[in-house]
């Protein structure tokens, strides 16, 4: 059943993000970087448990639309710190709005206090195969 929700959610996200002109993953990273504006490229993808091919891959595609920034480090200049634009901070902001909705779509069966347990009970399932929050899907950091 898990398997085959996850399957139906993801496609889902994928089409409400289409219109947008986004990938999950791409969502994903624009989150990542909007909640902590300026950290290294480096960092962010340990943090998120991405590979660092793909984390360059998917900045660089991001870069050449002109959502995000990449900046020197300070300090070290083999470092790149990564920054949202401007429209990169639009474009979120859109994709939080239409995710919000398909997270009401999902979820429209269930009453509020359902919806409120069961994010309670899924963040539980996903602390206990150790997921952070805010970690990539898996399928993303190969």
């Amino acid at each position: 059943m898990l398997s085959s929700l996850g399957y139906a959610v993801s496609r889902g996200f994928h089409e409400t993000l289409e219109p947008l002109g986004l990938e999950p993953g791409e969502f994903a990273l624009l989150r990542a970087v909007a909640a902590s504006d300026g950290e290294p490229q480096n960092a962010l993808a340990e943090r998120l448990r991405i590979s660092p091919s793909w984390m360059v891959a998917i900045v660089d595609e991001l870069e050449r639309r002109e959502l995000l920034a990449r900046k020197p480090h300070a300090r070290d200049r083999r470092v790149r710190n990564l920054h949202l634009t401007d429209a990169g901070r639009k474009l979120l902001r859109q994709a939080q709005r239409k995710a919000q909705q398909f997270d009401r779509q999902v979820t429209g069966p269930l009453s509020e206090p359902e919806r409120r347990e069961l994010f309670e009970l899924l963040g539980r399932v996903a602390a206990g195969l150790h997921l952070e929050p805010g970690a990539a899907h898996a399928a993303l950091r190969r």
